[in-house]
């Protein structure tokens, strides 16, 4: 509802043609492939897989196109890590509808638009502390699995993901490995 909701207002805009619409990371990706278009609005949680993913292939398969991402999840983490990926824009659901086309046609002037108070919450955050493997590794322990569900399903030893998940725990000044996956998450590092 949403999406639609969004993409009839930005049909009314008389610079900017809708055209195409995708209900899910993945399907976001053969959508911009096959339409190549100049923008592509993505959210971060999205079915399958997520807009920063998402906005990292498009920018592979699509590299003229500017991603921009809307989100409701105004966490520094995620802002880093779309920027990472590739997206020229970072902006919150709350602001008015009509900021919204302004950024994109900012985007297609070659300007960066990031929320103001995501953009100065992002600097005072830091970067997130946790390397690529304590990242995978937490992901893995969010549905609760044990280390030897965790060990199997990463190929690793039961030991090694130990020591990721106590270096994990530390880093995000947790007390255990529940706390600092909701820590990590909290800060958009997973």
């Amino acid at each position: 509802m949403i999406r639609g909701a969004l993409a009839s207002l930005l049909s009314l805009e008389p610079d900017i043609e809708v055209v195409g619409e995708a209900a899910t990371g993945d399907e976001a990706v053969v959508v911009a492939t096959a339409t190549r278009p100049d923008v592509a609005l993505l959210d971060i949680e999205m079915p399958g897989s997520d807009g920063i993913t998402a906005a990292g292939e498009i920018r592979r398969e699509v590299p003229g196109c500017h991603v921009m991402i809307l989100t409701t999840f105004a966490r520094p983490g995620y802002l880093r890590r779309a920027m990472e990926a590739g997206a020229s824009a970072f902006l919150v659901k709350d602001s008015p509808a009509r900021e919204l086309a302004a950024a994109i046609r900012r985007v297609l002037a070659g300007e960066r638009v990031i929320d103001p108070g995501l953009a100065a919450a992002a600097l005072s955050a830091g970067p997130n502390p946790l390397s690529p493997r304590e990242r995978e590794v937490l992901s893995a322990a969010v549905d609760g699995s044990t280390i030897n569900d965790i060990a199997a399903r990463l190929h690793l030893s039961e030991g090694t993901v130990r020591n990721y998940l106590s270096s994990a725990i530390q880093k995000t000044g947790a007390r255990n490995r529940i706390e600092a996956v909701q820590k990590a998450q909290a800060q958009g590092w997973l």
